[in-house]
């Protein structure tokens, strides 16, 4: 009995969203009769389709299948609040993971008519949750992919969780010295204080939500603008050991956040085998809880598509701050990148940097130049999707108060993330990264060593 009513449950899902197909004769027993309302969806008459579900939901109003026979037929029959109504109804008198795909789906159908796509794509994440077999997960995250293609709406959310040995980006030396041609002058030689509290490196744990979220005004086959909001917020809680160092300190006088708005263009060129972007947007940032800095930026991007899974890329972007809590500054900064795939199936990426910054405070101005490279593996590891990369980041900055040679600054970080791809939880798969970095520096005050893991969570498609 419990096979059949699963069938007849699949049946069900897979004919309701289905192409049209030939008609047969309706009869007059109830299962006859759903069976005849279907035929009538495949063949295009709705209206005799949401007759007969009403005949059955007259006869019984905790009919599931009829409810979802109406749901499809008012949907074709553009009543997209019906449509919703019944397919909410189906979901509710669903128990087993078979009929709430079926429920899943037909909601999800129902709400893409009417407009509603970005809800349609979490009833569809809801599918997929509930697929009984990999052949309908794969069905249903094939709609996704449709859906999320026509919908103007696109939003990324991402939250992960740091245990940070270095949350305030701290010195991990105890002292440091003032400069040293000044104070060689008057003192006859270099002055060293000791670094407490806040100087020093503190560890905790770091809270970051991040959201992007776009909506496509307009677009064509090859070209695209959209409206861009991002926002970026941090927050921290101390460890008892950061609370020694630093009794005064709290967790949220580091917290960081920063809202932006713009605009952005895309265009396919180069035949369809490169890819431009602008981007243009305005916004602001608080650090501990006050307003830190207010920011103009725009970027422009391209990328090709070379041969044999090739791909280079090109960036140039330009900031403007205006301090509130910081300096005034200026920065600009060149990035290109090459991507190839390697012998074993692995993905290599490059990425060179260059960036220069002029600003109201001499000692904010630097040059800096920066390489990295990222593998991601072929084969998984521990079933998870791993990837490797390390980064080397020079910065030469002309003045220094703390010496009379400026400041010189090498950082070199590594980092190892893994995707857990066989954890899957509504289309969501849980990621981790470990990472380790160490700055080294002709001023102590600004050397620092950090080591993070990071939990957090991603889409699967």
């Amino acid at each position: 009995m419990a096979r059949t009513r699963l069938r007849t449950g699949l049946a069900l899902a897979l004919a309701l969203t289905a192409p049209h197909s030939a008609a047969q004769e309706a009869t007059l027993t109830p299962r006859e009769l759903r069976g005849t309302a279907i035929e009538a969806l495949r063949v295009g008459a709705p209206d005799r389709a949401y007759a007969y579900s009403e005949a059955l939901l007259r006869r019984d109003a905790d009919d599931r299948e009829a409810h979802l026979i109406r749901s499809r037929a008012a949907r074709d029959m553009g009543r997209f609040g019906e449509a919703k109504i019944s397919a909410r109804a189906a979901w509710k008198l669903a128990t087993s993971d078979e009929e709430k795909y079926a429920a899943s789906m037909v909601m999800a159908q129902a709400l893409s008519s009417n407009g509603q796509r970005t809800m349609s794509q979490l009833w569809l994440r809801r599918a997929v949750e509930h697929a009984p077999d990999e052949g309908l997960a794969r069905r249903a995250i094939r709609d996704f992919k449709y859906v999320r293609a026509r919908n103007p709406w696109a939003t990324e959310l991402s939250f992960a969780i740091t245990p940070d040995s270095n949350i305030n980006n701290g010195s991990s030396e105890r002292s440091s010295f003032l400069n040293y041609r000044l104070m060689e002058a008057l003192y006859g030689q270099p002055v060293e204080y000791q670094l407490d509290g806040a100087l020093r490196a503190l560890s905790g744990i770091e809270y970051a939500l991040g959201v992007n979220t776009r909506y496509r005004f307009s677009e064509t086959e090859t070209r695209a603008h959209d409206v861009i909001f991002t926002a970026d917020v941090r927050h921290y809680t101390l460890s008892s050991e950061a609370k020694a160092i630093a009794p005064a300190a709290e967790g949220n006088d580091f917290a960081f956040a920063s809202y932006s708005l713009g605009y952005g263009h895309r265009g396919i060129n180069f035949d369809r085998r490169g890819e431009y972007r602008v981007l243009v947007d305005l916004g602001q940032s608080w650090y501990g809880g006050e307003e830190y800095a207010r920011f103009a930026r725009l970027s422009l991007g391209q990328s090709y598509k070379l041969a044999n899974g090739h791909r280079v890329n090109a960036r140039i972007a330009g900031e403007h701050q205006v301090g509130i809590k910081t300096s005034d500054s200026d920065t600009v900064r060149a990035d290109f990148s090459y991507t190839l795939p390697l012998p074993s199936g692995s993905l290599l990426w490059t990425n060179l940097t260059l960036a220069t910054a002029s600003s109201s405070n001499p000692g904010d101005a630097f040059d800096e130049a920066g390489l990295r490279a990222q593998i991601t593996f072929a084969k998984p590891l521990l079933g998870a999707t791993a990837q490797l990369g390390i980064w080397a980041r020079m910065r030469d900055y002309d003045f220094s108060r703390h010496g009379p040679a400026g400041r010189e600054d090498t950082r070199i970080q590594a980092d190892f993330n893994m995707i857990f791809t066989e954890i899957d939880y509504y289309g969501f798969n849980p990621t981790m990264r470990i990472s380790a970095s160490k700055t080294d520096s002709n001023i102590r005050l600004y050397e620092a060593e950090r080591i993070g893991i990071n939990f957090g969570i991603q889409s699967a498609f």
